[in-house]
């Protein structure tokens, strides 16, 4: 199981599109940059797995091949957790790669050990489910209308819950959003709150208050993850449980605060930037121990969100799969759709990912290979 080759294709994937529909700005108006990292073994034995490129594939890719070659290359694909801790100090003398960059290698090599015992990801792990509610997340849209009919269409669909990311143009303009979605769909359906805000600690409690009283799941990162101290006085304020740590780098040391000191209320983590599965089991254990979720956070490619559907149903303090919406926009990367019918994703019991990769998509979009 030893690994003779790493190689790491930067893609463009020019035919998705969210700038004309979302307050995204420029950002994704030209497609989609990824990269895809393949692992190969000495006896031929090999896995791949898409990663977040931020906005250059070509910038991602060289980055990541210069640091990760040597470190990889000719290791035992097994010796996961030595790889994951050697990564760590790689990094710190003077790597310093984007806390996206480690994930996907960590995945392959899990996916390697999976397939090799014939066991789906999730079994490989240690399965807790076969079936995980699923909901889904919108993007920064124009008006109420937009995220009124998103949430509407999610209900009618089956899915266990909607979650707003509202336009942040001002946090009264945003409670109106969120009091309207809640009229639309009624009491019953569970709705959540994710401004990605730089509010001030009193506007977030203004903020939350009103969601309390709209009677939402959750709040998430209505401010910055590192800001530890308001959080905590946040989380102290309010009833509505405050969720956060997801762009915090290292998990789950970078965590670890968080959750001994109840800093926020539950964590999360996903595949692409916690640091690969073993980074998300990591701080989920960590979580668990003290009582606490560890939401998987959308990792927005496909082969990326299966790999965090195997995890959401590996550990048990997670409470629901999500995906971005409108899904469509997204459907890219897996040769057949996810596993998600009725607002339940079902887990695939073949061997691995469960899952092939679209190749004829990764070659049109390849464009340097490394």
């Amino acid at each position: 199981m030893r690994i003779a080759t790493v190689d790491i294709r930067c893609c463009h994937h020019r035919e998705v599109s969210l700038a004309e529909d979302t307050l995204l700005g420029t950002s994704n108006r030209d497609g989609f940059e990824f990269v895809v990292y393949t692992l190969t073994t000495e006896e031929g034995l090999s896995a791949s797995m898409f990663g977040f490129a931020g906005r250059s594939a070509r910038g991602s890719g060289e980055l990541a091949a210069a640091a990760l070659k040597p470190l990889l290359i000719g290791r035992n694909a097994l010796d996961r957790e030595a790889l994951w801790h050697e990564f760590r100090k790689v990094d710190r003398f003077w790597s310093h790669l984007p806390i996206y960059s480690y994930g996907p290698a960590d995945v392959c090599l899990w996916l390697l050990g999976a397939e090799a015992a014939g066991q789906p990801l999730h079994r490989y792990i240690g399965g807790c489910r076969t079936e995980v509610p699923t909901y889904l997340s919108s993007m920064f849209l124009k008006t109420a209308d937009d995220y009124v009919a998103e949430a509407v269409a999610a209900k009618a669909g089956g899915y266990a819950a909607y979650k707003l990311h509202p336009p942040g143009r001002s946090v009264g303009e945003d409670i109106e959003i969120h009091a309207a979605v809640r009229a639309a769909v009624g009491a019953e359906f569970t709705l959540m709150s994710d401004p990605v805000a730089f509010m001030t600690l009193d506007e977030a409690i203004r903020y939350g208050r009103a969601l309390e009283r709209l009677d939402y799941r959750w709040l998430e990162e209505p401010i910055p993850d590192e800001n530890f101290s308001a959080l905590r006085e946040l989380s102290r304020a309010l009833d509505i449980p405050v969720i956060g740590t997801e762009v915090l780098a290292k998990h789950p040391y970078s965590v670890a605060e968080c959750v001994a000191g109840r800093v926020v209320d539950a964590v999360r983590a996903d595949v692409s930037w916690a640091g690969g599965v073993t980074g998300v089991l990591k701080t989920a254990h960590l979580a668990e121990s003290f009582h606490m979720n560890c939401e998987i956070h959308s990792a927005i490619f496909q082969p990326l969100e299966l790999v965090n559907l195997h995890l959401c149903a590996a550990v048990k303090n997670c409470s629901y799969f999500e995906l971005l919406c409108p899904r469509e926009k997204f459907e890219f990367g897996l040769a057949s759709p996810l596993p998600v019918e009725g607002g339940i994703a079902t887990l695939p019991e073949k061997p691995g990912l469960g899952a092939e990769l679209d190749w004829d998509l990764i070659d049109n979009a390849t464009v340097a290979q490394l």
